[in-house]
């Protein structure tokens, strides 16, 4: 091996050792302090009132005026929890539910069947029908609530169910469709004329295709939806007024009239209607972050 031939390798293996220093900027990731500090601030502030509600609901009504608020107590008790059950707390959490499932199922079929329509025709009233859908987002509920009561009145549902489930959803729908619409016209054309070659027909190539393909639209849609049909106040205040169609946020409100000095009372029932969406969002998270986040790998 010749004199220049040693210097090469040596060149190289010195190259090799001294590593540049934008390749150490590279591998090395730096930490966003601003933005952790942030996280950490906005997460504070969030679980506080939290922690708080919950200890608040284990104490009694002398351990709540005596003790230090954000100290855990010091004899927990599940009397507060005992006496919201008693009260009809279970029926109101039923009606909710009912209310809620129903107002989702309702707002996606519709939903999915427009957005179809919207993106796959080419008539001026597919057009049309979006731009009246769009404009539904511009009127606020609180704007036809005395319109809406006399329809209800008109049709004989005063004081159901019913009267909850239609108008919540028409309220719903809009942006509902607005953000299927979106997603489902990122849907590569060439899928449908493929279906279309093959004879399918225009049902076969909704529940088929666009359906499936859209699961994380609908799924978005959907716990919006679940979420506004869950903690609607405003409907159920003017559309209802026996026990028996009573749901849980007007409960909550009838229960803070009736336990005024009894804040713990209050607080469990809190706790209790805040349960099925915490669980919902345990089981559903990760189909929530792929519909919310779908659309920018496309």
């Amino acid at each position: 091996m010749s004199a220049a031939d040693t210097d090469l390798m040596t060149g190289h293996q010195a190259a090799r050792g001294r590593r540049p220093a934008w390749a150490w900027a590279v591998r090395r990731p730096r930490w966003n302090v601003p933005g952790v500090a942030g996280g950490l601030a906005w997460l504070l502030i969030v679980l506080v009132p939290v922690y708080w509600m919950v200890i608040s609901s284990l104490r009694d009504q002398a351990g709540f005026l005596g003790q230090e608020q954000l100290l855990p107590p010091s004899h927990p008790t599940l009397d507060n929890y005992r006496r919201v059950l008693d009260n009809g707390f279970g029926r109101y959490l039923l009606n909710s539910a009912i209310v809620t499932v129903a107002t989702v199922i309702v707002v996606v079929l519709v939903t999915l069947l427009a957005a179809y329509v919207i993106v796959r025709s080419e008539r001026r009233i597919a057009r049309g029908a979006f731009t009246l859908f769009l404009a539904g987002l511009a009127v606020p509920s609180h704007a036809v609530i005395i319109p809406i009561y006399l329809l209800i009145i008109r049709l004989h549902l005063y004081d159901s169910l019913l009267a909850l489930i239609l108008p919540t959803a028409a309220f719903g729908i809009p942006v509902a469709v607005l953000v299927t619409t979106a997603f489902m016209r990122d849907i590569p054309n060439e899928l449908f004329e493929a279906m279309r070659l093959d004879g399918a027909s225009e049902w076969r190539i909704l529940w088929s295709l666009a359906a499936p393909l859209s699961r994380p639209a609908m799924i978005t849609v959907g716990v919006y939806t679940a979420i506004q049909a869950w903690n609607g106040f405003l409907f159920p205040l003017i559309l209802t007024q026996s026990p028996r169609t009573r749901v849980l946020p007007l409960s909550l409100w009838t229960l803070q009239g009736e336990f005024t000095i009894d804040v713990p009372a209050v607080l469990a029932a809190v706790v209790l209607s805040s349960l099925p969406l915490f669980a919902a969002y345990l089981i559903g998270r990760r189909q929530l972050v792929a519909g919310l986040t779908a659309g920018f790998g496309k």
